[in-house]
């Protein structure tokens, strides 16, 4: 299959090698691609593109969007990504990290990653304390009031935000939850300058959490951990005193993710 020069090539050797190489381009972007817009980033004839877009979309790797012209991850790429996120074998090492930040703070904490518009739980060590919130690896929460899930869309452009909560309501949780998007890109504003934020009691009644993203060595995180404890534990005032543990461990997981990949941990 022959690209003109100037244009993403497609390596593979065989037509099922070409599909995955064009799905590594569609899944690199943050937006929707039409045919049209990978036939000029490709070079590749149109009905060629055609005839791969309609298979990736038989297979359930993409899926158009309501209008049929534009083209996004499907669902089982999606599940295939949160699989490979949940069981590869860094989970030992990032599960040590997590379990010593437990240890030292007495609470319940969670590593977590953004999947669609909520958050996915990729691994969670509880607290032995009685009183407790259960929730397992691989349940979801709402990106707008969670306080993972805040600083996923602080990363993102007004344009990004915009374009995910389009597609995922502001439900009204708890009396706190923030569902005005005024109220929510300010708390985003407010969470992009201290590098933490905040859940009080904005997705569950009586749940106080507070989140750090894992500096990512290749640019934009998609991994935090996050602190959860029962209000008359923890609350906004003395969430400040777990600091500086949770940035410990915050950049141990990011020396683990450095070495994975063969970079330089991030500074």
């Amino acid at each position: 299959m022959n690209e003109r020069p100037g244009h993403a090539r497609l390596d593979g050797d065989t037509p099922t090698m070409r599909l995955l190489a064009l799905l590594e381009v569609i899944a690199a972007k943050d937006q929707l691609v039409t045919l049209q817009g990978l036939v000029e980033e490709t070079g590749l004839p149109k009905p060629t593109v055609h005839r791969m877009l309609q298979q990736l979309e038989a297979a359930g790797m993409l899926q158009r969007d309501s209008d049929g012209r534009q083209y996004g991850t499907g669902a089982r790429l999606r599940r295939l990504a949160e699989n490979l996120l949940l069981n590869d074998t860094l989970h030992g090492a990032r599960h040590t990290v997590l379990r010593q930040l437990v240890e030292e703070i007495g609470e319940s904490c969670n590593l977590t990653a953004l999947s669609g518009s909520e958050v996915l739980y990729l691994d969670r060590v509880e607290t032995a304390a009685p009183l407790r919130f259960y929730l397992h690896p691989g349940s979801r929460v709402p990106v707008h009031c969670s306080a993972s899930g805040k600083l996923f869309l602080a990363q993102m452009t007004p344009t990004q935000r915009r374009r995910l909560l389009a597609h995922a309501p502001l439900m009204q949780y708890t009396p706190r939850t923030l569902v005005e998007i005024d109220a929510l890109e300010a708390e985003i504003e407010h969470v992009s300058h201290v590098g933490y934020a905040f859940d009080n009691e904005e997705f569950l009644p009586g749940l106080f959490c507070i989140a750090m993203l894992v500096p990512s060595p290749t640019g934009r995180s998609n991994m935090g951990i996050a602190i959860q404890a029962p209000i008359m534990r923890m609350t906004e005032h003395n969430a400040l005193d777990s600091l500086p543990a949770l940035r410990r461990a915050v950049d141990a997981l990011a020396a683990i993710e450095a070495e994975n990949a063969g970079l330089p941990a991030p500074a």
